[in-house]
């Protein structure tokens, strides 16, 4: 989940936080047994594995030509990172699996909006090659490789299916073979796994921190770009957390083309007096020095009780929650490239006292009715926020008026540099380079990254839709929803108003629940493209909260829900109709055009894709149907597993995990014998609470209760109740 711009406003903000990473040169193998020249001794490794998939497909023109190629990469890419890190118990490897339709709505407008681009840019080099040949200009052939779809990595497609196999062999080999692999624990959490990368390690370390005897000097590095980890660091109040990043424009291990990391700053410096001309890809973001900051800039003085520093962090990642997420949209309001994080932190230290307290309260997180969120003094907080509005917006379109009148000074030709760099490029290809041949095909790449540049760019191209609400202006906000919310009439936009505002605060009640506990609801999401005014959350004591937990979906049911049908073949071929015919009873999911709303927007990447949302009753009504032609390779990629955990033999913990011993009887026949872990040991702290609020009468906490229970597998489920029993 992505906090737009968020990483470059901390990092600019509070540059200590970033420490580069140092890191051992030279061709000879790095014997990571060896002490780590960081000078810090990690206990545990996680990786967001998408974090690295992503990168290791697309940097350059250079895409992998098979499976094999690519997860070459992505080793090179793991022991990289491994070298660099250290860790001496744990590696855990988390890759995406199925999401909750929240993330899924925000997913299939993403892969719709790349689709659309990718269109004209199909579109457009055809033209140019049509016009070409015209000319009688001969140019190379265009460069097919069908791992450059993203959507390949997706939960359910068989290219995740042949990664998960791919890892089990690199696992094996190196527990087997390095050094600095035989005692640590390797866990992997596959893409049949459900939940998001990154909340899946959350989800493990805030487990292990509750548990009995957990050491709370451990030390954890975890690995991924998304701004969302550090909101989610913060989450678990762990102090010793390092967020290890690749630096803008690094390598990936093994390659030689740079790649830019997500939301990376180019003017961010070295704060450990570490040789900057060393080779050196990595940064540390030290989560502790993130605390110590906030520490001090979120102080308040003359308060008449103790600030609980704990209680302050909380409300510092609630209240980032109205910059936008992967869950909901961000506020029209703000914008953090506009100043939108200070504006948040300046309105919360100077309205505390006026709103009473703290916001939410994360000890009640597991209660029911919201009672973590106080709503009043949410409303107080926010409708403080919305008095800074109508500037905001007179500022914006002035800044906006500014800067088109600049580029419309400016010719839209490609600048020198980037022409090189592309001139660089092909020079690359061969030792055609001289050629006419050549020549012709530089003059259309050329003509090609001119055209993704002005298209990318609406100031450029000119493509600037009218703007119909006039934010600030008389009217503002009866024009917000009417355009965006098709509301008509007073009473209408009123009843639209107030059922948006319902919908939002269930958003940021879901969000506050996913970050500190878990996902509340698999079903829930905000069925809204655009979020309400900051000035329009008003009334929030009579908003009613009521989660039901549903259950995740199955990996082909997520492709049919987030695919467009250009890539149709990553579905089973029993599903693939469902989203091309014209005879399926879904095919209104699948519009052929779509409006996507730039409006405000200066990047056609930023612009909101308005697509019908999936009704998932029709769709599972459908899909259901098929499930009984499915191959079975493809029954195997569509059921959901539990994450994986592999050690050496000699390992201390071998006989407490899941392992196989062989029938001593007949050796030769091997057939192993799952021995599962002792579960009703562990959860059965939590029967004792759930007793103990029976005992006293309260039996809606411990109904509660008893519902959260019913997340574990059933086979846990059902050992719980035998000890009942």
């Amino acid at each position: 989940m992505a906090v737009p711009r968020f990483f470059a406003w901390l990092v600019n903000k509070y540059p200590k936080v970033l420490v580069q990473a140092i890191e051992e040169s030279g061709d000879q193998t790095v014997d990571t047994s060896q002490p780590n020249p960081n000078g810090i001794e990690f206990d545990n490794l996680f990786l967001a594995m998408n974090e690295i998939i992503y990168p290791c497909m697309f940097h350059g023109d250079e895409y992998p030509a098979t499976f094999e190629e690519l997860f070459d990469r992505i080793f090179k890419c793991i022991d990289k990172i491994f070298q660099n890190v250290r860790p001496r118990k744990l590696l855990y490897m988390a890759i995406d699996g199925v999401f909750p339709r929240s993330k899924m709505n925000k997913l299939r407008s993403s892969r719709h909006l790349s689709a659309k681009s990718a269109e004209a840019v199909d579109c457009e080099e055809l033209r140019l090659r049509r016009e070409f040949r015209a000319e009688g200009k001969t140019v190379l052939p265009m460069l097919e490789c069908g791992l450059s779809d993203c959507n390949h990595i997706t939960p359910g497609t068989k290219f995740m299916h042949e990664l998960l196999k791919a890892l089990q062999g690199y696992i094996h080999v190196r527990l087997n073979k390095d050094p600095g692999w035989k005692n640590i624990k390797v866990i992997l959490s596959d893409a049949n796994v459900p939940g998001v990368g990154d909340h899946k390690i959350m989800s493990f370390i805030c487990q292990q921190r509750n548990r009995d005897g957990y050491d709370p000097n451990t030390n954890h590095c975890i690995y991924g770009h998304d701004a969302d980890l550090i909101m989610l660091a913060l989450a678990t109040h762990e102090a010793h957390i390092s967020i290890l990043r690749l630096k803008r424009n690094s390598t990936i291990p093994g390659e030689s083309v740079p790649i830019e990391s997500k939301g990376e700053v180019s003017n961010v410096q070295a704060t450990d007096g570490s040789d900057s001309t060393a080779q050196n890809n990595f940064q540390f973001l030290n989560i502790w020095t993130v605390r110590e900051y906030l520490e001090l800039d979120l102080s308040i003085p003359y308060l008449p009780i103790r600030m609980d520093f704990e209680r302050i962090v909380d409300d510092f990642v609630f209240i980032c929650f109205f910059v936008g997420n992967d869950f909901l949209p961000n506020m029209p309001t703000l914008e953090i490239h506009e100043g939108a994080m200070d504006l948040l932190t300046h309105v919360y230290k100077s309205e505390f006292k006026n709103m009473g307290g703290y916001l939410v309260d994360t000890a009640k997180i597991m209660e029911m009715d919201a009672a973590y969120v106080n709503l009043e003094r949410v409303e107080k907080f926010i409708c403080s926020v919305g008095k800074y509005e109508e500037r905001i917006f007179k500022k914006r379109s002035e800044s906006r008026a500014r800067k088109i009148k600049e580029l419309s000074t400016m010719t839209n030709a490609v600048s020198v540099k980037d022409s090189d760099i592309v001139k660089e490029d092909l020079d690359c290809r061969g030792s055609t380079k001289k050629s006419a041949v050549f020549k012709n095909t530089v003059e259309l790449e050329e003509k090609m990254h001119d055209f993704i540049l002005k298209r990318s760019d609406l100031f450029r191209s000119s493509d600037i839709e009218t703007d119909k609400v006039k934010l600030g202006t008389v009217g503002w906000k009866e024009r917000y929803y009417m355009e965006k919310l098709s509301a008509e009439g007073p009473g209408e936009i009123e009843s639209t108003r107030k059922e948006v505002i319902q919908k939002y605060i269930e958003g940021l009640c879901w969000v506050l629940q996913y970050y500190f506990s878990g996902v509340p609801s698999w079903t829930w999401f905000y069925p809204y493209h655009y979020a309400p005014f900051a000035s329009d959350l008003k009334g929030l004591a009579q908003v009613r909260i009521n989660f039901l937990m549903g259950s995740p979906l199955k990996p082909f049911d997520q492709l049919m829900a987030v695919l467009h049908p250009h890539s149709f073949c990553f579905l089973p071929k029993a599903y693939r109709h469902l989203m091309t015919s014209k005879e399926s009873n879904i095919i209104d999911f699948y519009p052929s055009d779509f409006e996507i709303d730039t409006e405000g927007k200066r990047f056609m990447s930023q612009g909101i894709t308005k697509i019908p949302f999936v009704q998932l009753e029709r769709l599972l009504q459908e899909t259901k149907k098929l499930e009984r032609e499915l191959e079975n390779d493809e029954i195997e990629r569509n059921v959901e597993t539990l994450a994986k955990i592999y050690v050496r033999k000699s390992h201390d913990i071998g006989s407490q995990i899941l392992s196989l011993n062989y029938n001593h009887v007949s050796m030769q026949e091997h057939k192993p014998i799952r021995n599962p872990i002792d579960v009703v040991a562990r959860n059965w702290k939590v029967l004792q609470k759930m007793m103990s609020y029976v005992l006293c009468m309260n039996y809606r906490r411990a109904i509660h209760i008893y519902l959260v229970c019913l997340k574990m597998p059933s086979y846990q489920r059902r050992q719980l109740l035998e000890q009942i029993l």
